[in-house]
């Protein structure tokens, strides 16, 4: 096998979500977690995005929001007609999650709840040594997109 040229990562740019609606996603992004809404964009299909995105055909609208130090990029597919709706569970192949650390875990899940994410379950803490007395949970978005939730124990902030 041929050795290949090296290169360097330099930065995270954004976590890109494929939602059904982008609409819904902001009201969970922007509302509910209080990230600030940057842009929003569209582009029709042809042959720029059918190479980008490997699909024929693929039209989308992003909308992208920015939480603490990286950018979540929302987008919106409006083709091809034959778009399948995946919503994998934690233990699936594919699942991916993001975490945030939040002041206050109480108060956060009840503004998502209003944005209709829910908890998978009762928030738990953590007992091992390097995140002991973490409260955290996973929250489900309608689409399948899960955050975890870290609240530190209180007076320990930077804490991850």
């Amino acid at each position: 096998m041929r050795e290949a040229r090296p290169f360097a990562v330099s930065q995270t740019v954004h976590t890109g979500i494929t939602v059904s609606s982008l609409e819904e996603s902001l009201r969970f992004w922007v509302d509910a977690l209080g990230f600030r809404l940057m842009s929003r964009e569209t582009h029709d299909s042809g042959p720029f995005m059918d190479e980008l995105v490997g699909v024929p055909g693929a039209a989308v609208s992003i909308a992208s929001v920015e939480a603490p130090g990286h950018v979540i990029e929302l987008l919106e597919y409006t083709s091809p007609p034959d778009r399948a709706r995946v919503k994998p569970r934690s233990c699936d192949v594919g699942s991916f999650h993001l975490g945030f650390v939040i002041d206050d875990l109480d108060a956060a899940l009840e503004r998502i709840a209003l944005a209709g994410w829910r908890p998978l379950g009762e928030p738990q803490t953590a007992q091992s040594a390097d995140r002991a007395g973490t409260r955290l949970t996973y929250v489900r978005g309608p689409d399948g997109t899960t955050v975890e939730l870290f609240e530190p124990p209180r007076g320990d902030a930077a804490r991850r």
